[in-house]
């Protein structure tokens, strides 16, 4: 029973571990773009934001839309798969 929890209690935080919470995210967006040498409150500075965040959507529509996406494995032939008539 022991190994048990400690597997599931592995899984949890293993699991846990690699989320971020969305002011981790925007931390680490404020330091890449001081690190382009962008100076906060400039227009500069918003326009990276800006386009960070851009690109993490399009990153997320990409792998929801794309092969990798929640419709992956359902085989040859199904939906725009590879027989397109």
């Amino acid at each position: 029973m022991v190994p048990i929890r400690l597997a599931l209690a592995a899984l949890a935080f293993a699991a846990l571990s690699g989320c971020m919470t969305a002011q981790d995210i925007r931390l680490a967006d404020d330091h890449r773009c001081r690190g382009y040498g962008f100076r906060p409150g400039s227009d500069a500075f918003s326009k990276c934001l800006q386009d960070i965040d851009l690109d993490r959507s399009a990153d997320r529509r990409a792998f929801l839309y794309g092969g990798a996406g929640p419709g992956f494995g359902m085989g040859f032939g199904y939906g725009y798969g590879f027989r397109r008539w």
